[in-house]
């Protein structure tokens, strides 16, 4: 009897070397918890909120700057301005205010929410406030930014705020479900859970805002 205590003492001894050894030198790492949202800030540095109205300009001064605006698309048949833009400088007019209206009650990066003129219209033209992204552009090569959105609805109406890689923030526009055929209804989703960069095309010597595969538009948000 102690014989067999003695051998099998002397077989479970490697396992719990082993055990030791791995547990010490190669410990499991468990999941993390979610990384805490990071809230976007104001030029002033002030966290956005959805009450206010803020313009979105430029990060760029002269004539690489410029604010953008709501004005009336090329060969639009809407009642009301439709069109998604950018000035040629910042020495001009000011842009068109807006409210970003999140999910939830604050405005994190990384997060989805509807961005909407904020601006007296009449009631024909209220929908004519809200981005959304449009059919695809076959001059272009590219989807262009209009407005005639709707809000918390699973549509073309979605954006988020991301940090940019130089300085100030990107918009990204991101369908609620992957499009079935990505190439054609968005030639460019690909990233981030099929999110696409916001940057600006030419239209009829405009800067026009419209999906783009790079060089997205670096932007930061001033309270009006």
């Amino acid at each position: 009897m102690m014989k067999c205590l003695f051998f099998l003492c002397l077989c479970l001894f490697p396992i719990l070397v082993f055990s030791s050894t791995f547990t010490s030198q190669n410990p499991i790492n468990l999941p993390s918890e979610s990384p805490v949202p990071k809230p976007v800030l104001d030029t002033n540095g002030k966290k956005l909120n959805p009450n206010s109205s803020y313009r979105i300009i430029s990060t760029f001064w002269g004539a690489l700057g410029g604010d953008v605006y709501l004005g009336k698309s090329p060969n639009s048949d809407a009642p009301c301005p439709d069109g998604i833009f950018r000035y040629n400088s910042d020495v001009g007019p000011s842009g068109t205010p807006v409210r970003f209206i999140p999910l939830s009650t604050n405005i994190f990066e990384d997060q989805l929410l509807n961005i909407q003129f904020n601006i007296p219209t009449v009631k024909l033209c209220v929908s004519y406030t809200i981005w959304k992204v449009g059919n695809l552009n076959a001059q272009l090569r590219t989807t262009l930014l209009e407005t005639g959105g709707t809000i918390r609805q699973a549509d073309s109406s979605y954006f988020k705020i991301v940090k940019s890689l130089k300085f100030g923030y990107n918009l990204l526009y991101c369908p609620i479900t992957p499009p079935i055929t990505p190439p054609i209804l968005c030639p460019f989703c690909r990233d981030d859970n099929f999110c696409a960069k916001v940057g600006v095309v030419i239209q009829n010597g405009k800067r026009r805002l419209a999906l783009v595969n790079k060089n997205p538009l670096d932007v930061l948000f001033q309270e009006v």
